[in-house]
């Protein structure tokens, strides 16, 4: 990683981490020895991790001690939002899909997706290759209206059949 000169190290699933294990004890040490002898910043991601562990015990209090803890949650409605969606429209490559027609819908995915970027990147994903596998090539709003995502989206948002008439 020093050779390769590695700024950043994304760890993702850390309150998946069990200090009571001796795997867990391992990765533990080895996060431990990266984060000292590495010349990068370290990001951990996971969810509730304060619930989950990750910083109780003797390695816990050790990886907390060398954590800032960043809160996150769903993305707000605002620009930075649209801009999100443009970014990951701008990576499709359905041959008749109309070119800024997500972020024209991004109230409608904010909506439907809680504003998690999981979820949206699901929602696009899934949409692009039923666009693909029905010959249409492009992402509509009806197509997006039949595609179903995670449980967590699908739970807060409007009912399928209220979806579909919403604007």
């Amino acid at each position: 990683m020093i050779q390769a000169r590695t700024d950043l190290v994304l760890v993702d699933e850390i309150h998946l981490m069990n200090h009571e294990t001796k795997a867990g004890e391992d990765l533990s040490d080895h996060l431990k020895y990266f984060t000292e002898h590495l010349p990068a910043t370290f990001v951990y991601a996971g969810i509730e991790v304060e619930q989950s562990g990750v910083f109780t015990g003797i390695r816990g209090r050790q990886l907390g001690g060398r954590c800032v803890l960043v809160r996150t949650g769903p993305f707000p409605r605002t620009g930075e939002w649209k801009a999100l969606i443009a970014g990951m429209e701008s990576t499709l490559r359905l041959h008749r899909h109309e070119a800024n027609s997500l972020v024209r819908l991004s109230g409608y995915l904010h909506q439907r997706t809680g504003g998690m970027i999981g979820s949206l990147s699901h929602l696009v994903r899934a949409a692009a290759i039923s666009a693909v596998l029905n010959e249409s090539e492009r992402i509509t709003k009806d197509l997006l209206n039949e595609t179903r995502i995670d449980h967590n989206s699908e739970s807060i948002t409007l009912p399928r059949a209220v979806r579909r008439s919403a604007g």
